[in-house]
């Protein structure tokens, strides 16, 4: 496995900064070495707010964002103008780059409940949609980036502690959910550990023993997080208040 670079920042406002540099950085490399990137962005506080610090950051210019996908690692399976799903809590971003040349089409948000009839529906037309973005042969894009957040009982995107998961490359439907909404759609853990690098995006003390029980051993049943790694690369990109138990 990939070792772990943790690096831990103030606070979440600094993280949030930290993240968003990092990633401009990682898009314009991945647009040089070969024209496109893949970038799959997270929900939850500090995820979005990297985003939104990447809408502040100047450096944003110096990316051809008409060249650069967007996925989602999961969404809530909720009506598509519900405030509680991440592509609309992201909005700020996608907003911000329009006017640099972001193409609406390489926002590839998930499917809602207004769209598909069920959660496996949307789930399934997202994995078509992957895999008509991926190489031949593939059944996702080669992702330069995989970010997620990391809830208090250790789940990443919605694969949560004991509960529904699949070691298999797809995309899969999650029902009664431990966290509302019940349901949801999620990359599978096989597909999550395909990116050339996952970060994974934690700050708050409330997260520091889990945190710290996905750094102890990889048990991807009980603690999802400690499961996670990319092919390249694997960054827990953290602040002071989740690292207090490490």
């Amino acid at each position: 496995m990939i070792a772990r670079q943790i690096l831990i920042h103030e606070d979440a406002q600094a993280t949030a900064h930290a993240i968003a540099a990092r990633l401009i950085t990682t898009i314009a490399d991945a647009l040089a070495a070969r024209g496109v990137a893949h970038v799959v962005v997270t929900g939850g506080s500090l995820g979005i707010a990297a985003l939104e610090a990447v809408a502040a950051n100047p450096a944003k210019t110096s990316v051809n964002w008409s060249q650069v996908h967007f996925w989602w690692g999961d969404e809530r399976f909720v009506a598509s103008d519900s405030a509680d799903r991440n592509v609309r809590q992201a909005a700020a971003l996608f907003e911000a780059l329009d006017t640099l040349g972001l193409d609406r089409a390489t926002v590839h948000a998930m499917g809602a409940r207004d769209q598909y009839e069920t959660a496996e529906q949307a789930a399934a037309a997202y994995a078509r949609e992957l895999a008509e973005e991926a190489e031949e042969g593939a059944l996702n894009p080669a992702f330069d980036v995989l970010m997620l957040g990391m809830g208090p009982d250790s789940h990443v995107a919605s694969l949560f502690p004991n509960h529904t998961r699949s070691d298999e490359p797809g995309v899969i439907a999650v029902h009664d959910s431990p966290k509302p909404p019940a349901d949801r759609v999620t990359l599978t853990m096989g597909t999550i550990n395909t990116a050339k690098e996952v970060w994974l995006l934690v700050a708050g003390a409330e997260k520091a023993p889990a945190l710290a029980a996905a750094q102890h051993e990889v048990n991807e049943v009980a603690v999802p997080a400690s499961a996670v790694h990319g092919t390249e690369a694997t960054r827990w990109i953290i602040d002071r208040a989740a690292a207090t138990l490490l």
